[in-house]
């Protein structure tokens, strides 16, 4: 890229994936998995890696791909660039964003690494808390409002689409946050994302900020409202769905929930939310429902770890039924124990966990499926030696099934 400005054809503001005003009842994602996600300690991903998971990404329909931090390295610029030119060049491609600090050299670097987007976005922020002001940028309120209003306006001669996040938002004195709102949206950003940088709010207070600036702030009703959660209270996913209450349409977050320190608002919980729950939130998105399993699976192989067993929507357990009262409801009508079916977010299919909890029904489903179909009587007899195999055994194989088929011969005692 030139160090000239470059001619930037504005991006359709009606379109429901260009990261702009979005259509009525519409909700954009704005994914961060390869940018905060890859923050998180042991999910590092190389170039080619995250060109894989880009490519997926987009396949799940987010909006916005926030492809990473152009000025952290040379090899991010690289990946972001590459990404912006093979995943982001189409024009029906999401939006390829780039994190920048209010930092011209930053702005500067995330231009470059967008420019072979169809629709690029500058993604900069500066930390307006006052713990942030003093300890970590030593700078005082009337500075940080003079950086923000110089570097969104110099971003927006780069791009078009210029995102602003007021870094430690929830924290931010109220009057303050409304001035810094009111200087961003001036100097030209199109999108303002509030985040809880540190997890710290509960619904009603994130949910109650979201309020507060949209009756106070001049303008903010031709830009786009987006919330950004960490989940160090293990409330990421609530305080998106408050802020969607509230007037939010953009909602930031991660395949898996990975990022900082206890990670981002998980992108298939907020999906999966909304399509389960239409009747609270009735709201149109571009997710594909059947590409969340697989895009979570395949993050798994790009990083050192998968999804906890118990995860919502991906984990292993998700659809995994262990007590006998749970799987006898399943096997009679899924829709005893499952408000969504595996198919629908991609997982292949359910399953019945036998051990020590199951009873007979889901023992005698299981070996039906294997073949043996027993009488009353010989599944009486098969499940007491089934019992008593799983209280000495944890996890109980088809093998093991097939042998207590038989019961095991008694040894004569010896004369």
């Amino acid at each position: 890229m030139s160090e000239s400005v470059p001619d930037v054809t504005p991006v359709n503001p009606r379109s429901p994936r260009d990261g702009k005003q979005p259509q009525p009842g519409r909700i954009l994602f704005f994914d961060t998995t390869l940018r905060d996600g890859e923050q998180s300690p042991g999910c590092v991903m190389y170039g080619p890696e995250k060109l894989r998971m880009a490519h997926q990404i987009a396949a799940l329909g987010v909006d916005i791909l926030e492809a990473g931090f152009a000025i952290a390295s040379e090899g991010d610029a690289e990946s972001i660039r590459n990404i912006a030119r093979e995943v982001g060049s189409s024009a029906n491609a999401p939006v390829i964003a780039s994190l920048a600090r209010a930092k011209r050299e930053d702005i500067e670097a995330a231009a470059r690494s967008t420019e072979p987007a169809a629709r690029p976005r500058i993604h900069t922020f500066l930390s307006t808390s006052d713990l942030h002001l003093a300890a970590k940028l030593k700078i005082t309120r009337a500075q940080a409002l003079d950086q923000i209003a110089e570097m969104v306006a110099l971003a927006r001669t780069y791009c078009g689409d210029v995102e602003f996040s007021p870094e430690d938002a929830t924290r931010t004195d109220p009057d303050f946050l409304v001035r810094v709102c009111e200087v961003a949206i001036q100097a030209g950003a199109t999108t303002l994302n509030l985040p809880d940088t540190v997890g710290y709010c509960l619904p009603q207070d994130y949910a109650g900020m979201f309020r507060m600036v949209r009756e106070r702030v001049p303008g903010i009703e031709n830009i786009v409202l987006s919330a950004h959660c960490h989940d160090d209270l293990g409330l990421a996913v609530a305080n998106s769905i408050a802020s969607i209450q509230a007037g939010v349409r953009q909602v930031e977050c991660a395949v898996n929930g990975i990022g900082e320190r206890a990670g981002n608002a998980s992108l298939e919980e907020l999906a999966a939310i909304f399509v389960t729950r239409r009747d609270q939130f009735p709201f149109r998105h571009n997710i594909v429902m059947n590409q969340l399993y697989p895009t979570s699976q395949m993050l798994a192989t790009c990083i050192s770890f998968g999804a906890a067993p118990n995860k919502a929507i991906v984990g292993a357990n998700a659809f995994a039924h262990a007590a006998g009262i749970h799987q006898h409801g399943v096997i009679a009508n899924p829709l005893t124990y499952e408000i969504m079916t595996p198919e629908s977010v991609g997982v292949p299919h359910n399953s019945l966990v036998l051990g020590k909890h199951s009873g007979r029904r889901a023992l005698e489903h299981r070996l039906i499926e294997l073949g043996h179909r027993l009488s009353h009587a010989e599944l009486d007899a098969v499940y007491h030696r089934f019992t008593e195999l799983a209280d000495r055994k944890k996890t109980i194989y088809d093998q093991d099934l097939i042998r207590l088929l038989k019961p095991e011969p008694k040894v004569s005692a010896l004369a």
